[in-house]
């Protein structure tokens, strides 16, 4: 089954929207997991500031990876999933060193963090490989 092809111009909207959408998942996480854990209080991690810079430029450096995969393969929404689920998978791996290597650290505080990296990821994904893709008109039907 032949994939869709990419909008190039989609891009100019769906990726500051998929950063905003990404930013909002990744606190609303956070919300609920501090509402069900005690935060230490010196957690940076799960203060406001970091997860907000650090998903904004992950999730721009995800687009660049995504425009990159749209201009240079075939199949590109395919390629580009493969790729951001390998990102994911080590992006997990900072926060399972962290219990008993960093101040305040424990297995729930580092299950929060992959869950915020979880929301961020399914909403970059879903976003770029479903608003960036190039409309049927009715006259080609």
């Amino acid at each position: 089954m032949p994939e869709r092809e990419i909008d190039p111009r989609r891009l100019l909207w769906v990726g500051p929207l998929t950063i905003l959408s990404s930013i909002a998942a990744v606190l609303g996480v956070r919300a609920v997991a501090l509402r069900l854990l005690v935060k230490p209080r010196k957690f940076e991690p799960l203060d406001v500031g970091p997860p907000i810079f650090d998903t904004a430029v992950l999730v721009a450096a995800a687009l660049i990876v995504f425009a990159f995969v749209a201009g240079a393969s075939a199949r590109p929404f395919r390629l580009y999933r493969r790729i951001a689920f390998v990102a994911l998978l080590v992006s997990f791996v900072p926060d399972l060193l962290l219990p008993g290597r960093f101040p305040n650290a424990t297995w729930p505080l580092a299950t929060v963090l992959m869950m915020m990296h979880v929301a961020a990821w399914a909403v970059t994904v879903t976003m770029l490989t479903t608003l960036t893709a190039r409309r049927e008109d009715a006259s080609e039907r």
